[in-house]
Parts: structure tokens; sequence; C-alpha cells
């Protein structure tokens, strides 16, 4: 059985964007077994894609905080060695950079490929590869990585993207009908200003339930802020992002900011509305099945009657 191994290691959202070229990669390969290195907190969810056989979690960014510490080195190098006990027929960075991803490809054992130094951030990354593929940049992150993966592979990218994510599977039966609300993004210039966030909040809060998640200190209490706007708002509790799918995934709808759980509802396909304010909707706008509305743009955030009027669109709220 021929071996793959992917190295996708972040974002959230770089992560999502991966899952369509497995869906695809799988279904045109049946017998193929595929594995993944991601960061340890994105493992959970990758372990819900059924086209991969195999998770390798990486703690990068755990260990670029404690490189002082005698056991972070001690874990590097036992994750070096478990890559290093398996040999793969092909080594498929579909990252594209150096620290994050090329390095852990040149630990691995079996032929590497990856972009070419013309199709990425950082072009130094392809020295790390045997086989170097051209990919165009002006093209969607989820075509880019279907097109890099099928041409290492030997077939060609057909039909829409898949992500994998079985939405009703996932979603917890019965309960009331809510609403999330995504407002918290590692970007501050991707930030929707707090102020809407509490307008918008008081608005959807007359017809329906609002779970407000959070992340970081700071976001929790930004959430606190939001959730204070209506009586049934709510934050949930911190969890693995498994469980922040399910969460998604029984949603009737989200609105959130260019983040990766956005990109997460698009792939379950849960209608939703996206807010940008500073990224380029036309490479990195929410793909999947089910149905999206896109504000905004780089430089132009929407205001809130457009949020507001395009969550009415979806028909999704009591009374209408």
């Amino acid at each position: 059985m021929p071996d793959v191994l992917f190295i996708k290691t972040s974002s959230l959202g770089d992560v999502i964007h991966h899952m369509p070229a497995l869906t695809e990669a799988r279904l045109r390969l049946p017998e193929t077994r595929f594995a993944w290195v991601v960061e340890e907190a994105f493992a959970p969810l990758v372990r819900l894609h059924p086209a991969v056989d195999e998770v390798i979690p990486v703690a990068a960014r755990r260990w670029r905080r404690a490189l002082h510490r005698p056991s972070t080195w001690r874990e590097i190098a036992a994750f070096r060695r478990a890559l290093r006990s398996h040999r793969f027929d092909e080594i498929i960075d579909t990252q594209g950079l150096v620290f994050k991803s090329a390095l852990i490809a040149r630990y691995a054992q079996g032929r590497r490929r990856g972009y070419d130094r013309t199709s990425i951030k950082e072009p130094a990354a392809s020295w790390f590869y045997d086989i170097k593929h051209k990919v165009a940049w002006n093209q969607h992150a989820i075509a880019r990585n279907r097109a890099l993966t099928a041409e290492a592979l030997g077939y060609a990218p057909e039909g829409p993207p898949d992500f994998g994510l079985n939405r009703a599977y996932l979603a917890a039966a019965g309960g009331a009908p809510y609403g999330v609300l995504l407002h918290a993004t590692a970007r501050a210039d991707k930030e929707w200003p707090e102020a809407n966030w509490r307008m918008l909040a008081a608005m959807l809060g007359t017809g329906i339930d609002l779970v407000v998640p959070f992340g970081t200190l700071a976001e929790r209490e930004r959430a606190e802020r939001i959730t204070s706007a209506t009586p049934r708002a709510r934050m949930p509790e911190s969890a693995p992002l498994d469980e922040v799918a399910r969460l998604i995934a029984g949603a009737s709808f989200v609105v959130g900011v260019d983040t990766g759980l956005l990109h997460l509802a698009a792939a379950l396909g849960v209608p939703l509305v996206a807010i940008f304010c500073a990224s380029e909707p036309a490479l990195t706008a929410p793909m999947g099945s089910g149905p999206i509305t896109v504000l905004g743009a780089k430089g132009a955030a929407p205001s809130v009657a457009d949020v507001a009027d395009a969550i009415k669109g979806l028909g999704l709220l009591s009374g209408e």
C-alpha cells in the first residue's frame, strides 16, 4: 500500500483549506495510506477527516516558547525519531514555509515534493524538496492545495471542493436553535469593532440564542462584553477543536471575521456571513456547500446594518 505524508502544520484556516485536497486524493487513490503532520492544537480536528489514516502532531508553537528547557529538546528529538521511523513513498509539503514545514519534510524519509521557488512566500523552502511544482499564485488557497496535491500524485483536480466533514454527524441532536458569533482573530486589523458586535448581538438576541466563543484572555473579556448586550447570549467553555467543530456544526448560522473558525463553518456547510476588514476575499474567502455571504473588503469593513440584513436574509431567525 503506498504511503503519502502531507505537511500542513498551521494556521487553522490553512489546515481547513488543505482538507479538500485530502478528500480528492482519497477518492482518486483509494488504496493509498495518508498521514498528516499538523500542530498539536489542530490534531483533534484533522482526526475527524475520514481520509486521514494517521495524524502526527507537532508542537512547534509550544517549543518556540520554551527553547531554554531541556524537556523541549527531548520532545523535538522524539518527534524527529518518530518521523524518521517510517519511510513514505511521497512527502508533500503544501505549506511552503522553511521553519514551519520544509524542515519537517527534510527530517522525514521519502521523496519530497513542494512548490517551486516562484510559487511560495519563502522561496528558500524549495531547496528542501526533491521535486518542485509550479502552482499559480492568483487562485484561492484551496485551489492551490488541490493543484499541488494532484500534480504530486498524478491526477487533475475536478469538481467543487469537498472538505470531508459531515455536519449532520457532528451536530448534536435536539436543543434550541442558536447562532454563533466569531469575533476573535489573531490579527488586530481583521477585527470588526467591538461596539458593532454588541449592537449586532442586541439586534439578533430578539430572535435567537447566541453563542460567543473565545480563545485568549483578551477575547474572553470581549466575549463577556458582547454577551452582556442580550440575555440570550452565552459563552461556551474552552474546548478542543473537535468539540468546537460540533458546536459550530449544530448552529443555525455563523457570522464572523476572517478567521480559522469561519472557514471551519464553511467547510461544515453551515449558513454564514463573513466579515472582511483587512484581507482580500478573492484569495481567502470561505468556501463550502452552505449559503455564504461575504461582506466588506480590505480597508472597507461592512456596517452593522449590512451584516444584520445579511443574517436576516438567511431566513433563520424566529418570525421570519
